[in-house]
């Protein structure tokens, strides 16, 4: 049975093919279409999908979507008769779009369907899953477990926007469900938006940022804005928030209780900012990890399954690890709304179609979310030959690491595209940007001259599995980037008394252990585990690095400047390089040096991209 779910008309459209329960692919539209969050119907993800399974529109039994229209239509119904008459002109505004579009999305669906095939009757294959059901199954069915706890949190689905549940074998109860309008996603999105970044995308810039601050509005979030029970469910008071009614998220009574407006996104950073971004995130933790500890507790599990965009938060997932309510933790690393189109499959091969389930351990069912398209040799040569690039092909894999190892260990920063894109926000080691961690200056160079982004952000490691314990406080599997650990204190280089005395972005600068790049300012790092059994070639390039150095860590962070999807073709990877001082390029076996490229090719990359 092959069935693709489909996830669109809100942000981050993706779609995932599955073939008698096997994860066969999954892509989100932005990697072909180029536009960030691309929200439009998938026809070029779906499309890849088949093209990767080798099949016609024919062979597929069901198209699934990820959430139930007519349902979501009804909260925005009831949600402005409750706040009625304020927000009736945002209720004005929403309305032609509802009616003409998605509250009729089964016939939307049909006609863009029906652009990729018009002979297949489509009408007799579309299905729809629940918004959180959707992240549920995500989160349970491609992980490692038999018997798991599901926690679903982000900002809204139909209604729900927390939700809790059992998975055993290949059933799926939800047990609990947090309603809109009250919403830990939302409560962040809010904060995100009063920083001076943009909700649904700049979410993880303030997670980042609350390490440079003190959390000294958290008992100001906690007295007024949300009440949390002991149990993690939790209010919030509306009164200070406009997402309800109005067209922003926050309104001028929020702003009077901290003291000013919002922040305009061109405005400088203070440590205000920083501080309001550390209490938000010490909330986060505070309202997840009462949850996880009740669920814990009245379930007797010990592995906990997670999904839905507050999963993505990896700071609050470590310290949630670190508590010890679970033994083992499984993250979609699709956790937002791409993955829900991976869920609404997965729920209905098992739960509409009744098929069981085969539990995969080595290490999950997601194939380390290598997911998406790879090139032949012929295609890559092809793509560069034609975008003027000059290169060499190595011939031996061998040569090819050891080519790409030096050039680490000389302090290059290399653009490595290999193998199938991965699914989800993170770049995994096939579609990354790679340096040397060791170097006190690499974060601040990447930042500045290849990602064109804020200084403040930090950078992740990727390590091999077999040597994160003796780098990090972390001693399990983080192949997807999605939980943060400290660096172990052996490796942490001690403060001097005026580095003590540093405040917000002057810490930046400070080297704080052996490999500073990927180091940030608490000693934290996102870490990323290499397996050999997922990405041979990236464990074979750490290693080689290793060898070299005898540090089995490289800095790795998304192919792409800020604002633009990660890259996800030769020539996606080559405009890149040429609009970057990205100094190698290593796209399979084809090495490319930034010296040997025709000048006349250089972009303009740093303004090509609306800032995220």
């Amino acid at each position: 049975m092959r069935i693709i779910g489909v996830s669109c008309f809100y942000h981050d459209s993706a779609a995932a093919l599955i073939e008698d329960g096997r994860i066969v692919a999954a892509a989100q539209e932005e990697r072909f279409t180029r536009k960030k969050h691309d929200d439009a119907f998938p026809a070029r993800a779906f499309r890849y999908c088949l093209d990767e399974a080798g099949i016609g529109p024919a062979d597929i039994d069901h198209v699934v979507f990820y959430e139930k229209p007519f349902i979501k239509f009804e909260r925005l119904i009831e949600t402005y008769l409750m706040f009625a008459p304020r927000g009736f002109g945002s209720f004005l505004k929403a309305m032609p779009l509802w009616l003409k579009e998605k509250l009729f999305l089964k016939r939307l669906l049909l006609e863009n369907l029906r652009e990729i095939d018009p002979e297949t009757d489509w009408r007799s294959k579309i299905l729809f899953s629940e918004h959180h059901l959707s992240h549920a199954a995500s989160a349970f069915y491609p992980s490692p477990f038999d018997k798991a706890v599901i926690l679903t949190m982000d900002g809204v689905g139909e209604w729900a926007t927390t939700s809790a549940g059992i998975g055993d074998g290949s059933r799926i109860r939800i047990e609990r469900e947090v309603r809109f309008p009250h919403s830990l996603g939302l409560l962040y999105s809010a904060f995100t938006y009063y920083t001076g970044f943009k909700v649904n995308s700049g979410e993880y810039k303030v997670m980042g940022l609350a390490p440079y601050g003190e959390p000294r509005f958290s008992k100001l979030i906690l007295e007024n804005l949300i009440d949390v029970q002991e149990d993690g469910s939790f209010r919030l008071d509306m009164s200070y928030f406009d997402y309800c009614t109005g067209l922003r998220m926050t309104n001028a009574k929020f702003d009077a209780l901290f003291g000013g407006p919002a922040r305009k996104p061109d405005e400088l950073l203070t440590q205000r900012h920083m501080d309001l971004a550390a209490s938000i995130q010490e909330v986060t933790e505070v309202v997840v990890s009462r949850m996880a500890s009740h669920l814990a507790r009245l379930t007797g599990m010990r592995n906990l399954c997670l999904a839905g965009g507050v999963a993505l938060n990896c700071v609050a997932n470590g310290k949630l690890l670190r508590q010890g309510d679970f033994d083992q933790i499984w993250i979609q690393p699709a956790a937002g709304d791409a993955g829900g189109a991976l869920g609404a499959a997965l729920a209905a091969y098992h739960l509409h179609a009744g098929k069981p389930r085969e539990v995969q351990t080595t290490p999950d069912g997601m194939s380390g979310s290598y997911l998406g398209p790879a090139f032949s040799r012929q295609e890559i040569e092809t793509a560069l030959s034609a975008a003027g690039g000059r290169f060499t092909w190595i011939e031996t894999d061998a040569d090819l690491v050891k080519c790409a190892a030096e050039a680490l260990a000389e302090g290059k920063a290399v653009g490595w595209m290999q193998g199938r894109m991965e699914f989800g926000p993170r770049a995994l080691g096939n579609r990354s940007i790679l340096g040397d961690p060791r170097s006190p200056t690499m974060q601040k160079l990447l930042n500045l001259k290849v990602k064109f982004r804020e200084s403040f952000r930090p950078f992740a490691p990727s390590v091999l599995r077999e040597d994160v314990s003796d780098w990090f406080e972390l001693d399990c599997d983080s192949p997807y980037m999605l939980l943060v650990a400290d660096v172990v204190k052996r490796r942490r280089r001690e403060m001097t008394a005026e580095e003590m005395k540093l405040f917000g972005i002057d810490k930046l600068n400070v080297a704080r252990s052996d490999i500073p790049a990927v180091t940030h300012v608490d000693y934290s790092a996102r870490v990323q585990t290499v397996h050999k059994e997922t990405n041979p070639r990236y464990h074979a390039l750490i290693s080689e690095f290793s060898g070299i150095t005898g540090c089995p860590v490289l800095v790795n962070t998304s192919f792409n400047v800020r604002g633009e999807p990660i890259v996800g073709s030769p020539t996606d990877a080559f405009r890149c390089f040429m609009g970057t001082d990205i100094e190698m390029l290593v796209c399979g076996n084809a090495v490319l040096m930034k010296q040997d490229q025709d000048p006349e090719l250089k972009l303009d990359y740093k303004d090509a991209f609306e800032l995220d």
